[in-house]
């Protein structure tokens, strides 16, 4: 079959494809006797209907679009294995099919102009000597000190308070109500409560109410004035003047416990209080280094996406997006939530286009990072990626587990860290004091059950470890995690955005690391909440999984 190739911008390649006579023959004569065989037509029997009627019946232009769809379809498939075409998606008629119906004539050749999205070519100009700056994150030793203190706070014994009035840190049990008092004085909706229990600290709620309180004997009712902030989250409320009027009912003290080897038994599963200060040292200083090499990883990549030149197929683009998509809603799914509801048609097709941009930089990066290791030969041994998993299935002990995706993860995370060695060896990066490069971070927001159209903008998580574990598998606890508060407000007194403690500020430890994909490249996945989603390939660099359908003109697109 003759063929003439053209390349296209945007990674397409067009072909012209001559279809030899004797196709275009049989191709028309396979498409009548089918229409015999199946035609129900009044007075003739299934299968026994002349010739003649079915051509009249039908008509001799409908046979011939027909005819031309299969001819075009096996084709293709036939080009595709003949040319070895790394082809993605679905081809286009660059003619329209009225135009082939006209010119198509069984037993004479016919030539049909197609394109089709290819996988793309990366290229680096160059990855070697590279030069980026990135932030060096520093261990903190104050940090620790931070954390056992809210520790302290978090398991103090409160004691009754006799004999005085409250001061700063009490716990105190108050009632109250309020109202604006400003020229037209009402009550504001939700802001009173009984045996509401507040400690006495500044900044955790609106300016003068703990302020009022101090001072205050039990038993005592007092009207407190207070004013919302301008910013506050009910627009209704920012700014107004309010008086509330509280009577304190009932005062306590915070007794901390003693910084001693009781308490890190207490708090923890070390016998000595050293154990645990050397623990929590390690994570400190662990977590200072990872994220001081995560920084020099993405500064290296910065730099080396920089260096890529590459067409990007809408094919692959589109791919990438609907993956993105599909994997927020199995979190959404996860977690409980309709996400048939959630993700209406309006509210997906918003997200593939506000996440677009994040899905052409992950690919990007994918590209970039995967030519890095064809150039340079960067693979891993099997027996690498076995003891590995086994290690890591050590640490999920209990938990269920995809083990063929585990291997898989571990394989790419491995080969990323090849990959990364391997520039940074190659290359100069240059450690700043941390906050010394400040980006605007991209406000990374998922649709919620109660807005959900407010909320599309798609965060881009990369495949992790986690993915070859069970759905709702509770993790092992971290090394002295620090225990969630279990202090509520009432939202009309509470600000919006108080301060955290040092032990809510610092992050937690896991016991077995994410493991990013080598190339950054998602799995494959579906989800009912999205309708004909093709997920993507596992990394740009392998060949796209093909997918051979009868192509569509630009006319009937139109």
């Amino acid at each position: 079959m003759k063929v003439t190739q053209e390349k296209l911008p945007a990674s397409r390649l067009g072909l012209e494809i001559e279809i030899p006579s004797e196709s275009t023959s049989q191709a028309y004569e396979k498409t009548l006797q089918q229409l015999i065989r199946n035609a129900n037509i009044p007075g003739f029997r299934k299968g026994k209907v002349p010739r003649q009627i079915v051509l009249q019946r039908y008509g001799t232009r409908s046979i011939k679009a027909t005819a031309i769809e299969d001819l075009i379809e096996d084709s293709l498939r036939q080009v595709l294995e003949q040319e070895k075409i790394d082809a993605l998606g679905n081809a286009e008629l660059r003619s329209s099919l009225d135009e082939l119906v006209e010119q198509y004539e069984p037993g004479q050749p016919l030539t049909v102009s197609l394109s089709i999205d290819v996988a793309p070519t990366a290229k680096l100009v160059n990855y070697k000597g590279l030069t980026a700056q990135a932030e060096e994150i520093l261990y903190k030793p104050e940090r620790v000190d931070e954390v056992l203190e809210s520790y302290r706070e978090r398991s103090a014994t409160r004691v009754p308070v006799e004999g005085r009035p409250a001061k700063e840190h009490d716990i105190a049990v108050i009632d109250f109500s309020g109202q604006i008092t400003g020229d037209e004085p009402k009550e504001i909706p939700g802001g009173s409560a009984t045996d509401f229990e507040v400690e006495l600290s500044e900044g955790r709620f609106i300016p003068g109410f703990v302020e009022g309180i101090i001072g205050m004997s039990v038993g005592e009712t007092k009207e407190i004035e207070a004013t919302f902030p301008e910013d506050y989250s009910q627009a209704e409320l920012a700014g107004q003047p309010a008086v509330f009027t509280v009577t304190l009912k009932d005062l306590k003290e915070k007794e901390l416990p003693e910084l001693d080897d009781d308490f890190a038994q207490d708090i923890s599963e070390f016998e000595t209080l050293a154990e645990l200060r050397e623990s929590l040292e390690k994570r400190f200083q662990d977590e200072a280094n990872d994220k001081t090499k995560a920084n020099k990883q993405e500064a290296l990549l910065e730099a080396l996406v920089a260096n890529l030149e590459v067409e990007l197929p809408e094919t692959l683009i589109r791919r990438e997006v609907d993956h993105m998509i599909t994997q927020t809603a199995m979190r959404f799914a996860e977690q409980g939530m309709d996400i048939k509801q959630m993700f209406t048609p309006e509210m997906v097709n918003m997200m593939r286009e506000r996440s677009r941009p994040e899905a052409i930089a992950r690919l990007r990066r994918t590209m970039a990072l995967g030519e890095v290791a064809k150039q340079e030969s960067i693979t891993v041994d099997a027996a690498e990626v076995e003891a590995k998993v086994e290690e890591v299935l050590e640490d999920l002990e209990g938990r269920s587990v995809d083990r063929d995706r585990l291997r898989e993860v571990i394989e790419e995370n491995l080969i990323r860290d090849k990959i990364f060695e391997f520039l940074e060896a190659n290359s100069t990066v240059e450690l700043v004091p941390e906050g010394t490069l400040v980006k605007e971070e991209p406000v990374e927001m998922e649709p919620t059950q109660d807005d959900a159209a407010d909320t599309a903008t798609l965060s881009s998580t990369p495949s992790s470890m986690e993915d070859a574990v069970e759905v709702g598998a509770e993790p092992e606890p971290a090394l002295a995690e620090e225990p969630a508060s279990s202090e509520a407000a009432v939202e009309v007194v509470a600000e919006v955005d108080a301060p955290a403690t040092p032990a809510e500020k610092t992050s937690k430890s896991t016991r077995s690391k994410s493991a990013k994909s080598a190339a950054e490249s998602p799995e494959s996945a579906e989800s009912e909440a999205i309708a004909e989603v093709e997920a993507p390939e596992e990394a740009a660099a392998k060949p796209a999984a093909r997918k051979r359908s009868t192509p569509k003109s630009k006319k009937d697109e139109a």
